[in-house]
């Protein structure tokens, strides 16, 4: 059975839109990620192994094994996520994708947005990473775009900016 008249077999793909090609994220935006799994559960796993050691008992290996396979998952899985984000221009919007389990499409036109920013905290600019956000007319469709190289950011929120400009001066 085809989800398209007059293709026989054809599916359509509602998160690879046909002839366009999405541009993925730098792989800096993984480093950070990593980085910050492992601040976040690599102390507590230090902390246990030192209770571990002063208050001897078997118990113990139960966290320490929970954290350590949530570490190796979050090792495996964050890289994946990473590659998933991609964004594409088109003549009257910006689509963005993100998401391997649950997969999320945007499409932001660039007649309803209202301002764009760019941002990069500490760890971003370590990893020569940054971030654009879109900010549109409904609080609800507001769309990110993280792991951007810095020039690819500042070229992007001037391009947005003048497209979203012309548009709405076309209203």
């Amino acid at each position: 059975m085809s989800d398209m008249p007059g293709r026989r077999g054809a599916t359509r793909n509602p998160f690879a839109p046909e002839g366009l090609t999405f541009t993925p994220v730098s792989t800096g935006l993984t480093k950070v990620r990593l980085i910050s799994v492992a601040v976040w559960l690599g102390l507590p796993l230090v902390a246990l192994i030192v209770l571990a050691v002063l208050f001897p008992g078997w118990w113990w290996s139960i966290p320490i094994g929970v954290l350590v396979l949530l570490v190796v998952w979050l090792g495996w899985l964050v890289p994946r996520q990473v590659r998933s984000i991609g964004y594409a221009e088109r003549e009257e919007d910006l689509l963005i994708r993100k998401g391997i389990l649950f997969r999320q499409l945007t499409v932001v036109p660039y007649g309803r947005m209202q301002y764009v920013d760019v941002q990069a905290g500490p760890m971003d600019r370590w990893a020569n990473v940054a971030k654009v956000q879109l900010h549109t007319a409904s609080a609800q469709t507001d769309a990110s775009i993280p792991g951007l190289p810095p020039e690819e950011a500042s070229r992007l929120r001037d391009r947005l900016s003048e497209r979203g400009e012309s548009r709405l001066a076309g209203l």
